[in-house]
């Protein structure tokens, strides 16, 4: 009489599928026939391991099993004949084909992906844009020049002389991949001989040397959004390199990188900018103009206006591709000490500074602080 199902596995009647799989796991690892070669025992409790699980994991199996017992299913189903390799016990991609199939690209034998050349998606292009400041504010269209593949005429695509054809790959049978068996483990990789195509061409199409195409140039329109920033991408979908069999083309991406400008530092969507002024204007104030990306702006400065002052102009940056409004514009105030002055100006300056220094501090404030720190700093 044969013994439970449930009781071989080792679970209960009412353990889930995951658990009698599990279960199933360990025994055949226990007992697969590779690690106990010499052993009859350990063969015959793998087959009925093998036997069990394939009731139990089958959920109509499994239901006539529990309500009939072994007269309720076929026990010519069973794992009654047959030697390990008819069917019997297999190897272990039998036991392991749903684990390892997702790490080596294929699964038990009938169980995993299907058989034939591997189909591959072709490779993404980069191509790098270099662009103006002005230009990725605003926004335009432009051209450039990328690879392109035709397929070679003289082949028809086919990579093969012409009055030849491309033959079955002799290594992989026009499957594309070989498996190689390292001790229990059976790793599937693409074929050597054909690179997974399947396919053998024995006088190369002088034209395109085997590859079925040619790589040439092609135009692509751009459209630059406006406010786009230093190092965004724009991806052109199917512009990549070709796919393999019959994959997928991959995508081409346009890298901008914004040249350094002669005014302008961005951060962001704000802009920075450095606004020389004549000692002059930062002593008794004024208006000033000062340039920005869309034409020129003025603003009052205060009287004694210091190095190192920034103004703010509001919504005089740049709008970002994902901003809802613009950002601002930094004027960084730099005082500028005049150069090569005539003896009157040297003389107006000395006198400037004799009035200056009669004051007292109300006219250098900063310098009295500045002092006032040193003089701390050596008691």
């Amino acid at each position: 009489m044969k013994e439970d199902y449930y009781k071989i596995l080792g679970v209960n009647r009412d353990a889930s599928a995951d658990e009698i799989k599990q279960q199933y796991r360990k025994m055949a690892l226990k007992y697969h026939p590779d690690r106990n070669p010499d052993s009859k025992g350990a063969e015959d409790k793998f087959k009925e391991a093998k036997e069990a699980y394939e009731m139990l994991s089958d959920p109509q199996k499994r239901e006539a099993y529990d309500r009939y017992g072994h007269a309720g299913v076929d026990p010519n189903m069973g794992g009654g004949g047959g030697g390990f390799g008819a069917g019997g016990a297999g190897g272990f991609a039998d036991a392991f084909g749903d684990i390892f199939g997702d790490i080596f690209g294929g699964g038990a034998r009938g169980g995993g992906r299907s058989a034939g050349p591997q189909v591959y998606r072709g490779a993404d292009l980069r191509y790098n844009l270099e662009i103006t400041l002005e230009q990725a504010a605003h926004g335009f269209d432009t051209t450039i020049r990328v690879p392109s593949w035709d397929a070679c005429e003289p082949c028809n695509g086919s990579g093969a002389k012409a009055g030849t054809s491309a033959t079955t790959c002799p290594t992989c049978n026009g499957q594309g991949q070989v498996r190689m068996q390292q001790g229990f483990f059976s790793i599937q990789q693409t074929c050597p001989k054909c690179h997974g195509t399947g396919k053998f061409i024995a006088t190369p199409c002088p034209s395109c040397t085997g590859a079925g195409r040619i790589k040439r140039n092609k135009t692509l329109e751009v459209k630059i959004p406006a406010g786009i920033d230093d190092g965004m991408r724009i991806r052109s979908s199917g512009n990549g390199e070709p796919g393999m069999n019959g994959g997928p083309p991959g995508d081409l991406y346009v890298e901008i990188h914004i040249k350094q400008h002669a005014v302008f530092q961005r951060d962001g969507d704000d802009l920075h900018c450095e606004i020389p002024i004549s000692y002059t204007k930062a002593a008794l104030g004024g208006e000033i103009e000062v340039p920005t990306l869309n034409g020129k702006a003025s603003f009052t400065i205060p009287e004694g206006t210091q190095t190192g002052k920034t103004f703010r102009l509001r919504s005089k940056g740049i709008k970002g591709v994902r901003s809802g409004y613009a950002g601002d514009l930094f004027c960084h105030v730099v005082i500028e000490t005049p150069v090569k002055l005539t003896e009157r100006q040297k003389d107006l300056l000395r006198e400037f500074e004799t009035l200056t220094t009669e004051g007292g501090s109300k006219h250098s404030p900063q310098s009295k602080t500045w002092k006032d720190k040193v003089k701390e700093f050596f008691e």
